[in-house]
């Protein structure tokens, strides 16, 4: 009998979001693929889940998703994690669910935590339409980018690392103007923070202070005024 593919979204801060079900998945599949097991055995550890892991990250993808293709035609069942939140967007996983997809393996949803979908709720900004754009190329690209995003009548989700935050809300005015955004940052953890204003009073605002964490940028679309 074939095996299947379960893409199991995690804790994006606070483990205490793991959902029944996946929790349940975790502990009865054959094997866990993982962005990186020293994380994820943090995350199964306070869980008491004990199933056997295996790394599997951009740098050895190719190779692993060969290998666990292997393990599905075998007959075993297999969790994809990432190390936090929902396998596949922007993390890991998107070459084995292909390939899982087109041997026609059963690939299954364990839905839950999301960055994307989490700072959208809080956002304040419209969501009936939004584009999520993930990390802009920090160099090569980046105008490219930002010229082909600018007309888009949507709001537009960004990741982007605490060192380069203040670089991009600038790049964000001088690219598209003061338009409204939303940024929030260590979504679920202890110091959660979600601003809402314009770029120009985001960047003073994250200016303060070193900028720490995790930020997800959330940018209206143009002509969008605030009320």
């Amino acid at each position: 009998m074939n095996g299947c593919l379960y893409v199991v979204a995690t804790p994006i801060g606070n483990l205490s979001d793991l959902t029944y079900r996946a929790e349940s998945v975790l502990k009865e599949v054959d094997l866990i693929a993982a962005e990186d097991t020293r994380t994820s055995r943090k995350l199964l550890n306070h869980y008491n889940i004990f199933t056997p892991l295996i790394p599997y990250h951009d740098k050895n993808e190719i190779f692993q998703a060969k290998k666990l293709l292997a393990k599905l035609d075998d007959g075993d069942s297999i969790a994809i994690i990432s190390d936090a939140g929902t396998p596949c967007i922007s993390d890991p996983g998107y070459r084995l669910v292909n390939l899982a997809k087109i041997e026609k393996f059963d690939v299954i949803s364990i839905p839950g935590p999301s960055s994307v979908t989490s700072a959208l709720s809080i956002s304040g900004l419209p969501t009936d339409h939004f584009y999520f754009e993930g990390f802009l190329p920090p160099k090569k690209g980046r105008k490219t980018r930002f010229e082909s995003l600018e007309l888009l009548p949507a709001t537009i989700v960004i990741f982007e690392s605490p060192h380069r935050i203040l670089k991009t809300l600038k790049d964000i005015y001088s690219y598209w103007g003061d338009r409204t955004v939303s940024v929030c940052r260590e979504i679920t953890k202890l110091y959660e923070e979600s601003f809402l204003g314009t770029v120009q009073e985001a960047h003073d605002y994250f200016s303060k202070t070193k900028p720490k964490g995790e930020f997800v940028v959330l940018i209206a679309k143009k002509g969008y005024v605030l009320s």
